[in-house]
């Protein structure tokens, strides 16, 4: 085989060309601009802004005009139903749902549903998913090179209680990249989904480890620019929820509405 017949090595970026650093820089930028806004009075911002430059990917794909407001009793018709006894218990242990064993760090991870005053939400539904140790997703639009693991599917269900308590044990999930710009990783983290007594009061949230190296690099979590608000989706390592010889322990609380409410998302968000 001659040189000629050797296909050419590509040097183009991907196509998410944008580097980290130009990225930084812009979140930097605008939280010295919120910082700024603060100081003379503006008002605070608990959520993510819905248009966040750094965020590249949701430039052509965050709402632009109002939700358009649907008639509960008709989505109530066609929605689905939920009820306590539709949930079993196996099903907040993501360990056991194969025939073996997941790869990766177990954790338990325990918490409360709480509202504005501190009152608990009992009886929620609480459904989660999220990547497996390697990072990937059970779904056909994760097509990263990480390895899918046989005995882990990353979704769970469970209900608060009496109490607005949750448990549930899982694997602890890895980063894994994403396109919004070259060399761009998410920080680990855990889906949650929160519905109230109606199919549209849904909410959608994450959950992210103590520590990790990737918060400052991500435009998903750095679009919140209050930093109060960031810490809010910040587990707790609990050593008194780690089980001897076993797994990990977490605990994170979720607070529904107040000045103290945990982000959420629009339930469009793939991330």
């Amino acid at each position: 085989m001659s040189d000629d017949d050797v296909a050419p090595i590509s040097t183009e970026l991907d196509t998410a060309s944008d580097s980290q650093e130009r990225i930084s820089s812009e979140i930097e930028a605008g939280h010295a601009a919120y910082a700024d806004g603060r100081a003379r009075g503006e008002v605070e911002e608990l959520g993510p802004r819905k248009d966040f430059p750094p965020y590249r990917s949701s430039l052509l794909r965050h709402p632009t005009k109002d939700l358009r407001h649907a008639d509960p009793e008709t989505i109530e018709l066609f929605s689905p139903v939920f009820g306590e006894r539709d949930i079993s218990p196996l099903e907040a242990d993501l360990t056991i749902q194969r025939g073996g064993e997941p790869i990766g760090e177990r954790i338990v991870v325990r918490g409360r549903v709480l509202d504005g005053g501190g009152r608990p939400v009992r009886h929620q539904l609480i459904e989660v998913w999220q990547a497996n140790a390697g990072g990937r997703y059970v779904h056909k639009r994760d097509q990263h090179p990480a390895p899918i693991d046989p005995n882990f599917t990353g979704v769970g269900r469970l209900l608060t209680d009496d109490d607005g308590r949750y448990q549930f044990q899982s694997i602890k999930p890895g980063p894994y990249p994403w396109k919004n710009h070259f060399n761009a990783w998410r920080p680990a983290h855990i889906h949650f989904s929160l519905f109230g007594t109606d199919f549209t009061q849904r909410i959608v949230t994450q959950m992210y480890f103590p520590g990790d190296p990737l918060f400052p690099l991500d435009p998903i979590y750095q679009s919140i620019h209050d930093p109060r608000a960031r810490e809010r989706l910040i587990a707790t390592y609990d050593h008194d929820v780690s089980r001897h010889e076993w797994a990990t322990g977490y605990r994170w609380d979720i607070v529904l509405t107040g000045s103290r409410r945990t982000w959420t998302e629009p339930e469009e968000g793939e991330h």
